[in-house]
């Protein structure tokens, strides 16, 4: 019971960062909407910039979840039906994790703003 209860205190914390994550994501909303109506390549340079930083961080954060799910995953006793619950959130979290690698890399190659990337 200790451990989950530190578990809750880390994701308190967790729920923090994405509040600064959501600041961050509608502060380069305005820097990619600057830069389409006005073309400013400043502002263009910045939106990115946020943009990678923010996948950077929630990465991070993921990198926490799967590690944790991997953990839970690796521990042999358990039930059958937990042992099923933990297979299925490693592989959620697994996707989740590989998301935002590849959000980050489009973001790094996609100089051009072609598409749109949203946190989710």
């Amino acid at each position: 019971m200790e451990e989950r209860l530190k578990k809750i205190d880390i994701e308190n914390n967790i729920w923090i960062i994405y509040l600064g994550i959501i600041f961050l994501s509608f502060l380069a909303n305005s820097y990619e909407k600057d830069y389409f109506i006005n073309k400013n390549n400043l502002s263009k340079k910045t939106y990115r910039k946020l943009n990678i930083f923010i996948f950077i961080i929630l990465t991070l954060v993921y990198s926490y979840f799967e590690i944790d799910a991997l953990k839970s995953f690796l521990n042999k006793y358990k039930s059958p039906k937990q042992t099923k619950l933990d297979n299925l959130t490693l592989l959620a979290t697994t996707f989740v994790l590989l998301s935002g690698i590849i959000f980050i890399y489009i973001l790094i190659d996609d100089d051009d703003l072609l598409e749109e990337i949203a946190f989710n």
